[in-house]
């Protein structure tokens, strides 16, 4: 177990900032959460025992956060405006959360003495270049206000640590699914979307023609890379790593998987691909590997089977 400290999480009522804090929970750590509940929910937090304060507020308000942050050690940052597709219809909301707000979090981070900061980024950043797998070295091509803010992020994050000393990481995550993934946001994420219809014996919809591909990320592996970051005597320059698990899986063949798990057999309904998605992703996890130690341990079957026992 790593030495008892203070953690704040910012969103650690969402989807992937719940399964952090519960981790930290588990090894008998002090978490702070601070969440607006925009995207986050109490009921994500209800199991979880320990030291836990659950704290409302906006990472836009920059008050709040001179409140929150005396005392903290580190710095686990998952809030945002979370959809692609929401910031292409928001620009002006995307700025604010994941551009502003990101900064707001770091200047309470510096003013309090955080030690380190490990910011939740995206695969979106390398946007539509066709050259995979995606490396961290490749060069930025964002096609969403989301992408922009997030590899703006990123630069404060480097800066911060170059100027002030701030130990910072950035981890690239690609796409995450697992329990407590909200299936009934029209932002979701497809796997989401796909066993949420497929266990009420719907037809699911597929955006473009099914054969683009995803690096289809267990929650739980993302945790997993997550502590890494924050641990590892490697980092803390403000690098920025990928987070996946180095397989493409198209959304016919993820369809498919489902299908077998559920024993189910359905043909989806296709409509228009949407407006600033990315064709193909899939992450080069060679340098998280060799660098934090990380390793995914979840296989697309292995994780699609426990998100369905615990959706049943």
């Amino acid at each position: 177990m790593a030495d008892r400290a203070t953690y704040l999480v910012t969103g650690g009522a969402g989807f992937i900032g719940s399964h952090i804090v519960e981790a930290l929970a588990a090894e008998g750590q002090s978490v702070r959460v601070y969440d607006n509940f925009s995207s986050g929910y109490r009921h994500n937090l209800e199991h979880i025992d320990g030291d836990v304060a659950v704290i409302e507020g906006d990472i836009r308000d920059r008050s709040a956060l001179a409140e929150v942050m005396p005392g903290v050690d580190y710095v686990f940052h998952e809030a945002a405006l979370v959809s692609v597709f929401d910031s292409v219809d928001r620009p002006d909301d995307n700025h604010e959360i994941n551009l502003t707000g990101t900064l707001n979090v770091l200047q309470a981070a510096r003013e309090a003495g955080v030690r380190r900061f490990v910011m939740a980024s995206s695969a979106a950043i390398y946007g539509n270049n066709p050259a995979l797998p995606k490396q961290e070295l490749m060069r930025p091509e964002p096609v969403s206000p989301y992408a922009i803010g997030k590899i703006t992020g990123e630069y404060y994050l480097s800066v911060f640590a170059e100027l002030y000393g701030l130990e910072t990481v950035s981890l690239r995550y690609f796409n995450v699914y697992g329990p407590r993934q909200d299936p009934t946001s029209m932002y979701s994420g497809v796997i989401s979307k796909f066993s949420d219809v497929l266990l009420a014996g719907e037809t699911p919809t597929i955006f473009g023609d099914g054969k683009q591909t995803r690096d289809f990320v267990f929650v739980k592996d993302v945790v997993q890379a997550n502590l890494r970051a924050m641990r590892s005597d490697r980092a803390g320059r403000g690098e920025a790593f990928n987070v996946g698990t180095g397989r493409q899986v198209s959304l016919l063949e993820l369809l498919d998987t489902l299908c077998s798990l559920l024993e189910r057999e359905l043909t989806p309904q296709f409509r228009d691909a949407r407006a600033g998605d990315v064709r193909d992703s899939v992450a080069d996890i060679s340098r998280v590997t060799e660098i934090l130690g990380y390793r995914s341990e979840f296989d697309l079957r292995r994780g699609l089977k426990a998100l369905l026992e615990q959706s049943a």
